[in-house]
C-alpha cells in the first residue's frame, strides 16, 4: 500500500467553516465534501513542506491570499487507509481564521458552503474528515489557555465547543470529551470564570435549550450567529464617531478594531499594551490603510493631548452594573487624563459584556512575567483594571448608546438568566 502525505485545511469565518464539494474531474472521492486539500510531496523542497502545501492549496482552490488568513493551529498527523485505492493517506490538518466568505473555486470543486462544523457529521465526505477537524477544533482547554484574543472572540470559540460536543452527543458518538451537556457547560464557564460575555452567551444557550444535545447544538448555532451580529452592530454604532477623527485606543478589542477598519479615522494612536503587547499586532493590521502611531504604556496618557486625540475609544472585558468598565490595565489612567483634557471616552461593547453582578475578580497573570528575582520583592502584574463610570462619556453597544440606568437594568436581566441556568437541567 502506497503512503502519501497530504494536508487538509479548514477556513473559519464567523463560527462556520468552509466545505468544498469535489468535482468529477478529480482523481478520487468525486462528489464528496472536504476541506482544502493537497499533496505534500509537491512541496518537498520548501523549508516547511506542510505549510508550503497548505498555503499553495488555499491560493489555488479558493483564490484567497494565504497572507490574509490567520493560522489558528495545526494538528497532529494521522493515517487513513483506503483499501480501494490501495493508499494510506497521512493527513496533517490546519485551521485558519478567514476574514471573508468570498472564494473563487478552481476546477477541483463544484460548490462551496460555509456551514457549522457539525454538518461534517451529516454529509458524505472524504475519508475521516471529522477526524481532521477534531484535531484542530476549539476545546475547553484551548479556550482556557488562550491569552491572545479578546473575550468576544473567545465567547464564540466557547459556543463552537458547545455546538461540536453537543452535536457528537446527539449523534451518539462516543468520542465526545464531555460526559453530558451539563458537565460541558460547567467546564466552559469554569474555563474563564471572569469572562462575562462567555458566561452570558453560554447561559443563554442552556436557558433556551436545556440539556438535550440536539437542542443545545441548534441553540449554540443560533447563538453564534446572534453573537457575531451583536458584535458587528456594536462596531457599527461606534463608526460615526471615528470618521475623520484622531482616535486613541489600547489593547486589542475585536469590536473596536472592526470599527476602525470599516470607518475612516484620520489617524490612530496606540500604546504597546503590556504585558501581552497585543496592540502591536493591531498597529500592524491597521497601518496599511491608516496613519498609526505606537507609543509606550507609560507615555500613552500624556500623548493623548500632545498627539491631539479627538477621542479615546476602548473595548471592555466587562461592563459592571454601575457602568464601571473592566478593561486592560492602562485604561483608567488614560481615561482620567482624557476626562481632564476634555477628550471624550467611549466604551464599545455588545450588551452581552454587561456583568450580572458588581464582583470584580479579573483573571490573575503570573508575577514572574514582571519579576522573578529576589523572592522578598512582591511583583503585581495585573491584566485588567476597573475604570469608574464618571470617566466614561458614552457606551456604544449593539442596542445603541446606553446610559447607566439601562446598563443596570440589563445586568439584572442577565443575573436572573444566570441564576436560572447556573446548573442546567
Amino acid at each position: 500500500m502506497d503512503e502519501r502525505e497530504v494536508v487538509t485545511g479548514f477556513l473559519r469565518n464567523d463560527g462556520e467553516i468552509l466545505l468544498l464539494q469535489r468535482s468529477e474531474d478529480v482523481g478520487s472521492y468525486r462528489g464528496r465534501w472536504g476541506g482544502i486539500a493537497g499533496h505534500v510531496e509537491d512541496h518537498a523542497e520548501d523549508e516547511d513542506p506542510y505549510r508550503g502545501a497548505i498555503r499553495a492549496e488555499i491560493r489555488e482552490e479558493t483564490g484567497l491570499d494565504p497572507d490574509l488568513l490567520s493560522l489558528v493551529r495545526s494538528g497532529d498527523a494521522f493515517s487513513v487507509a483506503d483499501s480501494e485505492l490501495d493508499v494510506r493517506w497521512v493527513v496533517r490538518p490546519f485551521l485558519f481564521d478567514c476574514p471573508t466568505r468570498t472564494v473563487d473555486l478552481d476546477w477541483e470543486h463544484t460548490a462551496a458552503e460555509w456551514v457549522p462544523a457539525t454538518a461534517i457529521l451529516d454529509r458524505e465526505t472524504v475519508l475521516r474528515l471529522w477526524d481532521s477537524y477534531d484535531r484542530v477544533r476549539p476545546t475547553v482547554e484551548t479556550v482556557e489557555s488562550d491569552r491572545e484574543h479578546g473575550s468576544a472572540y473567545l465567547s464564540v470559540r466557547a459556543l463552537e465547543v458547545l455546538r461540536d460536543e453537543a452535536g457528537l452527543l446527539a449523534r451518539g458518538d462516543d468520542r465526545s470529551t464531555a460526559d453530558d451537556v451539563r458537565a460541558l457547560a460547567r467546564a466552559l464557564l469554569d474555563a474563564r470564570p471572569s469572562m462575562t460575555v462567555l458566561a452570558n452567551r453560554i447561559s443563554r444557550v442552556t436557558d433556551t435549550a436545556g440539556i438535550e444535545p440536539g437542542a443545545v447544538e441548534s441553540a449554540a448555532i443560533e447563538e453564534i450567529s446572534r453573537a457575531v451580529a451583536a458584535d458587528e452592530r456594536a462596531a457599527k454604532q461606534l463608526r460615526p464617531r471615528l470618521d475623520g477623527a484622531r482616535i486613541a485606543t489600547l489593547s486589542r478589542s475585536g469590536t473596536v478594531v472592526e470599527a476602525l477598519q470599516t470607518a475612516d479615522p484620520a489617524a490612530v494612536l496606540l500604546p504597546e499594551s503590556r504585558p501581552g503587547r497585543e496592540a502591536i499586532e493591531v498597529a500592524e493590521a491597521l497601518s496599511p490603510d491608516l496613519p498609526v502611531t505606537l507609543t509606550t504604556d507609560a507615555a500613552f496618557p500624556g500623548q493623548l493631548e500632545s498627539w491631539g486625540a479627538d477621542g479615546l475609544v476602548v473595548g471592555a472585558d466587562a461592563v459592571l452594573p454601575d457602568g464601571s468598565v473592566r478593561n486592560k490595565v492602562g485604561t483608567r489612567p488614560a481615561a482620567a487624563v482624557a476626562a481632564r483634557a476634555g477628550i471624550p471616552v467611549v466604551v464599545c461593547a455588545a450588551v452581552d459584556k454587561i456583568a450580572p453582578s458588581s464582583s470584580d475578580e479579573p483573571e490573575p497573570r503570573p508575577s514572574g512575567e514582571l519579576y522573578d528575582g529576589d523572592p522578598s520583592i512582591t511583583a503585581r502584574n495585573p491584566t485588567f483594571e476597573r475604570t469608574p463610570p464618571d470617566l466614561i462619556d458614552a457606551y456604544a453597544t449593539d442596542r445603541g448608546d446606553l446610559d447607566t440606568a439601562e446598563i443596570r437594568s440589563l445586568a439584572e436581566e442577565f443575573e436572573k438568566r444566570r441564576t436560572d441556568s447556573d446548573d442546567p437541567d
